[in-house]
């Protein structure tokens, strides 16, 4: 009988030494699933419930105002800039895998989600392409494919930056090259009717160098195309033989924006703060020269220009009302309100959406609230603070009795 009481006594107190034991495999395990739960949301699925309130603009077509005919294609096609890729100099690594994450993980939610059909980089693709290595640059253009892969029906264009070959000074035919040879060279673009021209703003110096010399020719070539397109049912003979394009008003697309005085007149929440708004822009580093804006604009006529450059957003009417939009940076390292632009184009019209990414700060917020959720969780199951709701209940009930 003394040995059943003393068996039955080890068996209870064995049990009583798995309780804490599941207690406490429990609450790891509670854990475990708010921190899986925090990570799924603040790197996967915030970027879905940001952008799926994303949706194509509405455009006017003939058929919409009454007009017989063929409706007109509509191009649906997406413009980011200032990605900033970075390089092997100044990129520490918690910094790429931070940012570039955050951009792969906004573009490849966005083709999901959104399917465009084109996609134009307004320049600013790689921070450190002025100066990287050939093997630092192999290494930098491998990284931006696996971040920005998309499937073989959507197009990917880009127009070179500062950051991509240099400033005037520092460019030359290799970086030129280099940077061609990854993203297609042609400066004239024409799909569903829609002539788009991609200028290389880093080479409208003015100083009649062989590259500025050779791209300005380039585009006065591009210009007689167009005019030709625009007039072919009027003087026919002085195009010749060439090659027709659309006969439709191109859109515009560089890394420099026109020229204008500053960003004062800019407006919006992605706009330059209010501190840098009034800085007057250096002709040639901040914006094009007047000389090669006016050139640009007489020579090619566009009804719509897009740029990038500085980071933040505007629009400027330009001449006869040519409207300029520029671009936000696609990137958290330049601003915490990244965006892109979603524009519906036909040959004859166009309309444009902003598309905001998550801030950056608001994923930090909920970083940082989950963390401070899980310190007092495990502070209470190890008794060294209140339960919250026992805390209050106490209280109430003493409330009460008062």
């Amino acid at each position: 009988m003394a040995a059943e009481d003393t068996a039955s006594t080890r068996l209870g107190a064995g049990r009583q030494h798995l309780r804490p034991l599941k207690r406490r495999g429990l609450v790891l395990l509670r854990l475990t699933a708010i921190v899986f739960a925090v990570l799924l949301f603040c790197e996967f699925l915030i970027y879905y419930l940001v952008i799926f309130r994303c949706s194509w603009p509405a455009v006017k077509t003939p058929a919409d105002a009454g007009g017989l005919g063929t409706p007109e294609p509509v191009l649906r096609a997406m413009f980011l800039a200032d990605t900033h890729l970075l390089g092997a100099v100044r990129g520490h690594w918690l910094d790429k895998l931070r940012r570039e994450w955050q951009m792969e993980r906004a573009f490849q939610t966005a083709l999901w989600l959104l399917q465009p059909e084109v996609v134009f980089i307004l320049g600013d693709v790689f921070d450190e392409g002025k100066w990287s290595s050939s093997q630092a640059w192999a290494d930098d253009v491998g990284r931006f494919w696996k971040i920005f892969r998309h499937p073989p029906h959507v197009q990917l264009r880009a127009v070179a930056g500062n950051h991509d070959i240099g400033f005037h000074y520092q460019m030359n035919t290799y970086k030129i090259k280099r940077f061609e040879k990854v993203f297609n060279p042609e400066r004239l673009f024409s799909w569903k009717g829609i002539n788009f021209v991609m200028v290389n703003s880093v080479a409208l110096e003015g100083d009649s160098c062989d590259i500025c010399s050779g791209a300005e020719a380039e585009l006065l070539e591009i210009s007689h195309r167009l005019n030709c397109s625009r007039e072919q049912e009027h003087r026919p003979q002085e195009c010749g033989d060439r090659q027709r394009l659309p006969a439709s008003a191109p859109i515009l697309l560089q890394h420099f924006p026109l020229y204008r005085r500053n960003d004062a007149n800019c407006s919006g929440k992605d706009a330059a703060p209010p501190d840098e708004k009034y800085t007057p822009f250096k002709e040639r580093y901040d914006a094009l020269s007047q000389e090669a804006s006016r050139k640009l604009l007489w020579w090619l006529r566009p009804r719509l220009v897009l740029s990038g450059h500085t980071h933040s957003a505007c629009e400027v009417l330009h001449g006869a009302g040519v409207l300029e939009v520029s671009v936000p940076s696609f990137s958290w390292r330049n601003r915490n309100n990244p965006s892109f632009i979603m524009g519906s184009v036909t040959p004859t019209e166009y309309a444009l959406a902003k598309c905001y990414l998550p801030c950056e700060d608001t994923v930090l917020t909920t970083y940082c609230t989950a963390a401070g959720g899980l310190v007092l969780l495990t502070l209470v199951h190890a008794g060294l603070v209140a339960s919250p709701f026992h805390f209050g209940w106490n209280m109430l009930r003493k409330f009460k009795t008062t």
